[in-house]
């Protein structure tokens, strides 16, 4: 079987010019091709693979869970121990305001249910979003994500969307006494690792609060240590309404959760009965490989090596091309001339065995987001490698 002609010719394509690795395997932070070539990780999955790829603590907690039983129900109706021990686990870690999960299967179902929580609580329609924002390919999630080139082909959207600024604090004045919720990334990743002031976060959530609006905080791709603490919004002193999390989550494995404050999610348990619902949410082997995986970023201690790990990759790159690097933890994006540089970066990386990529709404940038656990050895030879590319390509 020509396994290249099979992807191409029976699996829907997302873009013209797929990169085309043909994987045998994985394991930590390399992944390995057909032909035996080694690659260092250093985008996670775009942020998921954040303890590594294959952790022997989460196939250990996936083998167990096979050994019980896989789906059984849809959520909501049985008590399954991975389900419970996953919430408990995990609003442990959050303020007591956030202490009721509502499990899906992906970031943008995470959001998808936060806006109909949202407006279920408020009885508004109006929401805000930010330009440069993404939230998922979903309708409504499409609907608040700011890049206006990957919606105009799939319009009409969810009505009532309103984008303002990101980080400009008098733009805040258009959340009024209509406003169902806002819904913000605290730190933006597509539009490229944008970071606002800490002030800005914290007169958001005072505007929210004043005229009675849900806060939203988008930390799908910020979430489980990426930017150097559990969650990004621990690090502005301020706590969401409803927070929606996913990709990292699973320690590979697909599953997402908007969490609020028990009472507010009693609106979706009445009028309408079953008001948010999902057969494959809160799936138990899902579950059982997320606690395992929040298990080891918490015992492992892996967040306290973020900053120093992100601050050792800025340091050593270093090149006269490059226009700018944005980070908060080991969330990066490089910043050269132009998008067609970029490119080449990225591809000539993947010659040399590095995985980088692009942004979706941030063409002259590539990301880096490599696994919290990479170690100090791992990042000096992959630099080295980048250094080497943009030499080539610049």
């Amino acid at each position: 079987m020509d396994a290249q002609k099979v992807f191409l010719s029976h699996l829907a394509q997302t873009s013209p010019h797929p990169l085309l690795l043909d994987i045998k395997s994985a394991e930590g932070t390399m992944i390995i091709d057909q032909s035996g070539k080694e690659y260092i990780d250093l985008i996670s999955g775009i942020a998921v693979s954040n303890i590594g790829h294959r952790h022997p603590k989460v196939v250990e907690a996936i083998k167990s869970q096979l050994d019980q039983y896989m789906h059984v129900m849809a959520y909501g109706e049985f008590i399954q121990n991975p389900q419970n021990e996953l919430a408990v686990l995990l609003t442990g870690q959050l303020p007591e305001q956030l202490d009721c999960c509502y499990f899906v299967n992906s970031g943008t179902e995470a959001n998808e249910g936060a806006l109909k929580l949202a407006k279920r609580i408020t009885g508004r329609r109006k929401i805000i979003s930010f330009r440069g924002s993404y939230h998922g390919s979903t309708h409504g999630s499409l609907s608040v994500s700011g890049n206006e080139v990957k919606k105009y082909a799939f319009r009409p959207l969810l009505p009532d969307v309103h984008f303002i600024e990101f980080n400009k604090i008098e733009d805040l004045e258009n959340i009024d006494e209509k406003t169902a919720c806002v819904i913000i990334e605290p730190i933006q990743g597509d539009a490229g690792v944008r970071i606002p002031d800490r002030s800005y976060l914290q007169a958001l959530r005072e505007r929210c609060s004043e005229v009675g609006t849900m806060l939203i905080f988008d930390e799908i791709q910020t979430g489980f240590g990426r930017t150097g603490s559990l969650f990004a919004f621990e690090q502005f002193n301020i706590v969401p309404d409803i927070l929606t999390m996913a990709k990292a989550m699973g320690g590979g494995m697909p599953i997402g959760a908007f969490v609020s404050n028990k009472s507010k999610m009693a609106h979706l348990t009445n009028d309408p009965m079953l008001g948010h619902i999902t057969t494959f949410g809160g799936h138990p082997v899902n579950c059982a490989a997320a606690v395992a995986n929040i298990k080891v970023i918490l015992e492992e201690e892996l967040i306290d090596q973020v900053e120093s790990k992100g601050r050792m990759i800025e340091s050593l790159l270093v090149h006269s091309s490059i226009n700018e690097i944005r980070r908060r933890g080991l969330m990066l994006a490089i910043e050269f001339a132009n998008p067609d540089i970029v490119q080449r970066i990225v591809h000539q990386c993947l010659d040399r065995g590095v995985i980088t990529f692009w942004f979706l709404s941030c063409p002259d940038s590539f990301r880096l987001a490599p696994p919290l656990n990479i170690s100090e050895k791992e990042i000096r030879s992959a630099c080295k490698i980048i250094i080497q590319a943009i030499d080539n390509c610049t």
